[in-house]
């Protein structure tokens, strides 16, 4: 959209709580084949919050449990099944509508099977609340590709005065993926902690918070408050939450770059290596700079996804 900023999201675990509902569906394994509730918690393990191939999991859990049944017919039950737990917690749909409202494109950028990701982001009324969506298989390149962001931009029909890079976000809590990915294409991005703690050393996300609906305020308060703080962002559930205009700053010893490593990186001069995070918060804000505003204009209604985008029974659309 012409003029309007863009916000790329993950799919699993960003948008959609795919973690809760692998474990439903697990429940659901164990209670109609009478096996012990007690060996969720090795469903779950075995899983890997879905990066594990679906082959591996449930080849494992038939050799497990001694199972008589084809791979093919678990794979079957296992996404008929893990389809009808997920749904789109109401924060997240309400974000989605508060970025809209404040004159966001919305794009989703996912890794995995193009028929399971379409089913969800149909079954779970995505479909509508975006402009676009690409998926790695049907697309043949995975985050942390570049190639992959780039797609879903143009599918977007994202087309900025400026350079596209400048005015997009990307949101993920899956670090190799969508941070990489984000910091490898020269996007912005807010990475869901999900209560873990940062452990790349490579790369880093330019703010960072517990759930979706914190990050989309985040990113929106960005643009909103030029003089605000750029840096890990929305301290642990339960703390009192900061205005808008200061973001909250975790203990971490990865804080973004100092102004000055900053400055000279701009005039093609040599860094030096971050500093140290210091010891409160507010110094922390107050010492790194801001990411670059993001220019807002005013809302518009929502685009039809075109029907390029929406063909849930494309034959050439192969199953993941």
């Amino acid at each position: 959209m012409l003029g309007m900023p863009l916000l790329l999201l993950d799919l699993d675990n960003t948008l959609l709580p795919r973690d809760a509902a692998f474990r439903a569906w697990a429940g659901d394994f164990l209670t109609e084949n009478g096996l012990p509730a007690g060996d969720l918690d090795w469903l779950v393990m075995l899983d890997g919050s879905g990066y594990v191939p679906r082959s591996t999991v449930l080849g494992a859990a038939r050799r497990r449990y001694g199972i008589d049944r084809s791979m093919e017919s678990m794979l079957a039950h296992y996404r008929d099944g893990i389809n009808s737990h997920i749904q789109c917690p109401d924060s997240h749909v309400a974000a989605l509508r508060e970025a809209r409202e404040a004159g966001w494109t919305l794009g989703i950028v996912s890794n995995g099977g193009t028929l399971p990701q379409l089913e969800k982001i149909r079954l779970t009324g995505l479909a509508p609340l975006v402009d676009g969506w690409v998926i790695s298989e049907e697309a043949r390149c995975l985050k942390p590709d570049p190639l992959i962001f780039e797609i879903a931009a143009r599918r977007c029909d994202f087309r900025p005065a400026g350079d596209w890079k400048a005015q997009t976000w990307m949101v993920g809590d899956y670090g190799p993926a969508d941070i990489a990915g984000a910091a490898a294409t020269g996007l912005r991005s807010a990475w869901l902690h999900h209560g873990r703690p940062w452990g790349e050393r490579a790369y880093r996300p330019t703010v960072s918070a517990p759930s979706l609906p914190e990050a989309v305020r985040v990113i929106l308060a960005a643009g909103e408050h030029p003089a605000a703080g750029r840096g890990f962002a929305a301290a642990a559930a339960g703390r009192p939450q900061r205005s808008r205009g200061q973001l909250a700053i975790p203990a971490s010893r990865l804080a973004p770059l100092p102004v000055k490593a900053v400055k000279a990186a701009n005039a093609g001069q040599s860094t030096q290596a971050p500093q140290t995070v210091q010891s409160t918060p507010a110094a922390k804000a107050a010492s790194t700079p801001l990411a670059q505003q993001v220019p807002l204009v005013k809302a518009r209604p929502l685009a039809p996804i075109e029907s390029a985008q929406a063909r849930w029974g494309d034959p050439a659309a192969a199953a993941g």
